[in-house]
């Protein structure tokens, strides 16, 4: 007779994450209260408490799981890419993934923020975040040849930023892949020289 594995418990905190991302994401941080998510994570008060020690410390660590996911996704996209310019685009094909998803409603962070003061635990974890990004571009461009890859990658986030609210905002599923295109022609005029005028 065959035997079967159980799969493993989760710990409390793997519950409470799981509890979070799924509540704040969907319904928002501040609208969410603790009460909801320890019910929906079946555990006892004294857990959060005991291994977050406040709710502001939980929507850290929901955001900054929020943050390794998405670093990891674009990291492995851009890692398997074979040419400077693929990599650049390797962010855009990652976020036409995401938006395709069932389950997407728009930036985490942004979403977030929206809720937030403009100081405190989300700015923190948020400007974290977009650092990230904005600093992957730019070292992209810089590999791909971009004199000035510093612009390119502010271009490429503002770009970035505006097909995730289309996405989110008009419900437009294929504003991440208008973006790519449009990131595409970009990184084309920013590596491509300039042929002097004939005339």
């Amino acid at each position: 007779m065959p035997t079967t594995t159980a799969a493993p418990r989760l710990t409390a905190r793997e519950r409470l994450l799981a509890a979070a991302d799924e509540l704040f994401y969907a319904e928002g941080v501040h609208s969410v209260g603790i009460d909801r998510i320890i019910e929906h994570a079946g555990v006892a008060k004294a857990s959060l408490y005991n291994t977050f020690g406040s709710k502001d410390e939980l929507v850290r660590a929901y955001l900054s799981a929020r943050h390794d996911r998405r670093r990891d996704r674009i990291s492995a996209a851009v890692a398997a890419r074979e040419t400077p310019r693929d990599r650049v685009l390797a962010v855009f094909d990652v976020l036409e993934a995401a938006v395709a998803e069932p389950t997407f409603r728009g930036c985490a962070f942004a979403k977030a923020s929206a809720e937030a003061d403009h100081a405190g635990t989300v700015r923190e974890v948020t400007d974290a975040q977009r650092g990230w990004v904005r600093g992957l571009l730019t070292d992209l461009a810089r590999e791909a040849g971009v004199d000035t890859p510093e612009a390119l990658a502010e271009q490429l986030v503002l770009l970035y930023d505006g097909a995730t609210t289309s996405a989110q905002l008009d419900g437009n599923v294929h504003a991440a892949t208008a973006a790519r295109r449009i990131a595409e022609t970009l990184v084309d005029a920013a590596v491509s020289p300039v042929e002097p005028d004939a005339g």
